[in-house]
C-alpha cells in the first residue's frame, strides 16, 4: 500500500479500479482493508475507481498516541482526497460517518456525494461507558481471553439473526478470536478522542448529497440515532437495513452494495 506524507503524517492507504473516485473511511480501531472484502469489488465492478485508508492510529499510518481529534481526522480524509484527485464520493461507518459528515460541512467543494453507515450526531452513554471501560482495560494492561473478547465482540456487533445460525456464529467467533489483541498506541488514541458534542444544529448546515443508512439491530449506534442525522442534514434521504447490527456492510453486503450504488449513481 502507498504510503503519503499527508497533513503533518504518514497516512498508508490503497486504491484499485477506474472511474470516479469514491473513498472508504472505516470506524474505530479499524484498517481499512475491511472494505475490501465485499464494498470495494462491488464498487470497481459498479465503474467507481476506489480507494480505502488507514486512519491516524492505525499502523502503517501514524498512530499519533499523544492523542487524536476528530479536526486531525477530517484533515488528513481532506488531504487524502486532494492527493488523489477531488472531487470525490466519499462512504464511512460508525467513527468514519463523523469524519464524513464533519468533512461535508468543512469542506464540501470537496464531495460528490457522502454516505454514512451507522451515524451518530451525539454521544450514547452506553457505548461511551463501553469505550472508556475499554480504555481502562488498556491502560491497566488488561487483556481479555480471546474466546470471551469474541464472544463479547459478536454479541455488541452482529444481529440475532447472524447469531441465531450456529455455524455463521462459530465463523465470526474464530474471525474475531483471531483478531482479538491488546490493541495499539494507536487505537488506544482512538478510542480517547472527545465525542462529547452534539452535533445535530451544526449538521444542518451539510449542502451536499447525503445518504444515512441505519443498522436495524444495531446496538452500538441504534438507527434512531442514523434518523437524527438525517433529519438534520437537509439533503440527506434515510435507508434502514435489516437483520443485520454495527456490522451490516459485513453482514448483509449485497444490500448495503445495493444501496450504496444506487445512490452513487442516480441522476443529480
Amino acid at each position: 500500500m502507498p504510503i503519503a506524507s499527508l497533513n503533518g503524517i504518514q497516512l498508508s492507504y490503497d486504491i484499485t479500479g477506474s472511474g470516479p473516485l469514491v473513498l472508504l473511511v472505516m470506524g474505530s480501531g479499524s484498517p481499512g482493508r475491511v472494505w475490501r472484502t465485499y464494498q470495494v469489488p462491488a464498487l470497481v465492478k459498479a465503474g467507481f475507481s476506489v480507494a480505502t485508508v488507514d486512519n491516524r492510529g492505525i499502523a502503517p499510518s501514524s498512530e499519533s498516541a499523544a492523542g487524536i481529534t476528530m479536526t486531525q481526522l477530517v484533515g488528513d480524509t481532506a488531504a487524502l482526497i486532494e492527493h488523489l484527485g477531488a472531487p470525490a464520493h466519499v462512504v464511512g461507518t460508525s467513527m468514519g460517518s463523523r469524519i464524513v459528515a464533519e468533512l461535508a460541512l468543512a469542506r464540501p467543494e470537496l464531495l460528490r456525494r457522502a454516505v454514512m453507515f451507522a451515524a451518530t450526531a451525539r454521544p450514547h452513554p452506553v457505548t461511551s461507558t463501553l469505550s472508556k471501560g475499554e480504555q481502562a482495560l488498556f491502560d491497566k494492561g488488561i487483556q481479555l481471553p480471546p474466546e470471551y473478547a469474541a464472544a463479547v465482540k459478536a454479541m455488541i456487533n452482529l444481529s440475532p439473526h447472524t447469531l441465531a445460525d450456529p455455524a455463521k456464529a462459530q465463523e465470526w467467533l474464530d474471525i474475531f478470536e483471531f483478531t482479538s489483541g491488546k490493541g495499539t498506541p494507536g487505537t488506544r488514541a482512538q478510542a480517547g478522542m472527545d465525542r462529547s458534542q452534539d452535533r445535530r444544529q451544526a449538521y444542518r448546515g451539510i449542502s451536499v448529497p447525503s445518504l444515512v443508512v441505519g443498522f436495524t439491530d444495531d446496538q452500538m449506534v441504534p438507527p434512531r440515532f442514523c434518523r437524527e442525522v438525517a433529519e438534520a442534514i437537509p439533503t440527506a434521504t434515510y435507508t434502514e437495513i435489516e437483520r443485520c447490527g454495527h456490522y451490516g456492510y459485513l453482514e448483509r453486503p449485497d444490500e448495503v452494495n445495493r444501496v450504496l450504488i444506487e445512490f452513487l449513481t442516480a441522476a443529480h
